[in-house]
């Protein structure tokens, strides 16, 4: 082999193991890492493969041989296209999701995304009564929701959902969606910058989108307008806290759930991301996708300008509100949920796990399900007035 020829396969060597470095970097975990944690979760059923089966996820992480996001997605993927086969649309839906997770940032990824789309409006058709997709237009695009009503909706209380960082309003709609039982409806939505949220999620007065989305589903009869609640987890919590203020005459009460608010979008905190081993892996890129920015020093500019407390957010009446947070948080440092607490006018209640993580989850007696039943919805039941059932 010549000197031209040898220089030429460093440089190509050179180059693969750079983009290995970055792409370890960016995730947080190797190859290795990851899979070994993936497959520890599903076999807790833990966040964010809650509903994956063990040997399936054995099998879709025996495929991988690197972190590229396109074969991460097709690996996932293939499992997703057996159940779409046999028409088990929830299933499918699962896989495709998590083929796409935790953000779209590949073609590959936008595909499964696609296909998670379509595996849930085929699983939705169960629903007596059906989904209804929303579409709000706003500002040359648009939002799109789900909406589930009770049998027979006549003045009903009413709960909007709103996803987070990398979960969607797929997720929320079936978390919420039972409350319809107990007669009350729900409207679950993609946090802007994600998803279906047809917004940038740095934009300035993003959050109209939002108040936008509640003109159109408020005006509706069957809604008793004067019992509505908002609830918002991780990145949901951020929009919920804003809406708190902004939507104060319009909301009984508000739940958020983990709510970045000020410390979470400190330079410092953006700088650390890589090596955040809470978050499965590709914490920063997934930021990076949604609020702006090809590296660190961008994504850390735009961060900035969203704490609420350089917003002024936090100092004005707020709605009645419910925060939960975990004091064990990587992701949410528990100074953010203590800031929220001492802010505003308006008492707040506030459910904090001393050993849970983000959300306030821990692995063995909080996960996310337990949370949710035993926290959110009884304190929404009562601050909507409504039948604990």
């Amino acid at each position: 082999m010549n000197r031209l020829k040898i220089g030429a396969v460093l440089i190509a060597a050179g180059v693969a193991a750079a983009v290995a470095v970055t792409s370890e970097a960016q995730s947080g975990r190797t190859l290795e890492e990851l899979k070994a944690e993936a497959q520890a979760r599903a076999d807790r059923n833990a966040y964010p493969l809650i509903g994956l089966k063990p040997d399936e996820v054995r099998e879709a992480l025996a495929r991988l041989t690197s972190l590229d996001r396109d074969e991460w997605a097709a690996s996932w993927s293939q499992i997703g296209e057996r159940y779409m086969a046999k028409k088990d649309f929830h299933q499918a839906w699962l896989y495709y999701s998590f083929a796409r997770w935790p953000v779209p940032n590949s073609p590959g990824k936008q595909r499964a995304y696609d296909k998670a789309l379509e595996a849930y409006l085929a699983y939705a058709k169960k629903y007596d009564p059906p989904l209804e997709v929303l579409r709000v237009p706003y500002e040359g695009s648009e939002v799109v929701g789900y909406v589930r009503m009770p049998k027979g909706a006549r003045h009903v209380p009413f709960v909007v959902a709103i996803a987070g960082l990398d979960s969607r309003k797929e997720e929320m709609i079936e978390r919420f969606g039972p409350l319809a039982e107990r007669g009350i409806g729900v409207l679950a939505l993609d946090s802007p910058g994600t998803g279906q949220s047809g917004v940038k999620a740095a934009a300035p007065g993003t959050e109209k989108s939002l108040s936008r989305v509640l003109d159109v589903v408020l005006a509706r009869p069957e809604i008793d307008a004067k019992r509505v609640a908002l609830y918002g987890g991780s990145f949901g919590g951020y929009w919920a806290t804003i809406l708190a203020v902004t939507e104060k005459a319009r909301l009984r009460a508000v739940v958020a759930q983990s709510p970045p608010i000020h410390e979470t979008f400190s330079r410092e905190r953006t700088q650390m991301l890589v090596k955040n081993r809470e978050y499965l892996f590709d914490y920063a890129p997934a930021q990076m996708f949604t609020y702006g920015g090809t590296t660190l020093e961008q994504l850390a500019e735009n961060k900035e300008r969203m704490s609420l407390k350089t917003r002024g957010i936090l100092e004005q009446p707020m709605a009645p509100m419910l925060v939960i947070g975990g004091a064990l948080d990587t992701q949410v440092p528990i100074a953010d949920i203590d800031l929220l607490m001492r802010s505003g006018d308006s008492p707040k209640d506030i459910w904090v796990h001393p050993k849970g993580g983000h959300m306030g989850r821990d692995a063995k007696s909080w996960p996310d399900p337990v949370i949710f039943k035993r926290v959110t919805t009884p304190w929404l039941l009562k601050a909507l007035e409504a039948e604990p059932g």
